[in-house]
């Protein structure tokens, strides 16, 4: 039996798994946003946004940037604005798929 050899792949991407981390928090964030998890997905999408904005910088994929450096803003758990209601739940979800697809768009070439 012969196995056949693998390539390894020409691009990695880092910033697909804290993507993937960011999303399943904002996916459950209306859930957690009414009890005492707040600060807990306040801290965790700010600290994943900066985290994927700093992948995408290394990528040269500069159009992120100003993407994560908003959401880190918006999500920002030291000051944090006082959003509440439908349209503020509606945009977890949404943020969740801006990290997902830059999570699979950000990669660079292995060295």
């Amino acid at each position: 039996m012969t196995q056949k050899k693998r390539t390894p792949s020409t691009y990695q991407r880092n910033a697909l798994a804290p993507s993937l981390l960011a999303a399943a928090v904002l996916f459950l964030a209306p859930v957690l946003l009414a009890s005492d998890w707040a600060p807990v997905v306040l801290y965790a999408t700010s600290i994943l946004a900066v985290i994927v904005g700093w992948f995408a910088v290394q990528a040269r994929h500069w159009w992120w940037i100003p993407v994560f450096v908003a959401i880190a803003v918006l999500w920002n758990p030291v000051m944090p604005f006082p959003f509440a209601g439908p349209v503020w739940t509606g945009i977890q979800p949404a943020a969740a798929v801006v990290f997902l697809v830059a999570g699979g768009l950000i990669k660079f070439p292995r060295p």
